[in-house]
């Protein structure tokens, strides 16, 4: 009876659903494992006496073997095709995959780079030999220190820097503004990029970008995105070296060093808390244990 159901059900993928060969296998497969599990427990229960319980308890002892959600998730679509199959044949009148979810993929920690190794990036003993030196580390300190959006350093303009009160205002996801302090620092380096700039214009006359490319003209996300590989793979070797690492790298140094989750949600201009509490909890931990693991001398202030 058992295998019976199981061959059924695979000739008809085969023959009426015209599944591929290597499918029609790996949902074999599926179904011999459960129906293995199901004949391991007390009462030796056949596959259409299965119910949302039993399926689900399969599910978690899986992913106890260290099994990936994608692998589960594949599992139990399986089992819901199967169920499906047998609800047509009308040899069930209710499917246990009713109201069985599969777990969820757990999401990938946030790239970062390490404190030291922007400080060597940004730090560099010898001053840029031209502006447009300047202006390419200015762009990399400006992310890192102020974890603003790729869209949003694009979008600045001279205007949006307020030297007296120490801050600049950018403009985010629907047009809506925030304001951002700056330190010392990048303030300093700001006003002698603006300055130098404002020598390189023709006959004074400066166009309001912050940020222009050689050419006079208000910089674009794909000059950017380059310009920050480049700069980055200086001193990382991490797949991801975008605007988006360095923004991350922001939000890390921040907790890192004890600011308040609510203060970096503001400065990051995120709409809610939890999508700032990626870099808390289990997260941060990990992201801890990374930084200190990467960098044995890191001190990281209490």
């Amino acid at each position: 009876m058992r295998e019976k159901l199981i061959n059924d059900f695979l000739d008809y993928l085969t023959h009426e659903r015209a599944y591929s060969p290597h499918t029609v296998t790996n949902y074999g497969i599926d179904l011999r494992e459960f129906d293995a599990y199901l004949e391991n427990t007390e009462e030796q229960i056949e596959l259409p006496h299965a119910d949302a319980d039993l399926v689900r308890r399969w599910a978690m002892e899986l992913m106890a073997t260290g099994m990936k959600a994608t692998s589960v998730n594949r599992k139990l679509s399986s089992l819901r095709t199967f169920y499906k199959y047998l609800l047509k044949k009308e040899v069930i009148k209710v499917s246990p995959m009713q109201n069985v979810n599969g777990p969820k993929k757990a999401k990938p920690l946030p790239q970062f780079v390490r404190e030291a190794d922007m400080e060597r990036l940004l730090d560099k003993p010898s001053a840029p030999a031209t502006w447009q030196e300047a202006r390419d580390r200015l762009i990399i300190q400006m992310f890192y220190e102020t974890g603003i959006r790729l869209s949003e350093l694009v979008g600045l303009n001279d205007a949006d820097v307020d030297f007296g009160r120490m801050t600049i205002k950018v403009t985010g996801k629907r047009n809506k503004q925030r304001i951002i302090p700056i330190g010392d620092g990048l303030a300093q380096s700001l006003k002698e990029y603006i300055e130098e700039k404002e020598r390189q214009c023709i006959d004074g006359n400066c166009q309001p970008p912050l940020f222009i490319t050689d050419k006079g003209l208000r910089v674009y996300p794909g000059w950017v995105y380059q310009l920050v590989r480049r700069e980055l793979s200086q001193v990382v070797t991490l797949k991801k070296r975008s605007p988006h690492v360095l923004r991350h790298t922001f939000a890390t140094a921040m907790l890192n060093n004890n600011a308040e989750l609510e203060a970096v949600k503001e400065l990051m201009g995120h709409e809610s808390v939890s999508t700032t509490q990626i870099y808390t909890h289990t997260t941060f931990e990990e992201l801890k244990k990374a930084y200190k693991q990467a960098h044995p001398r890191a001190s990281i202030n209490h």
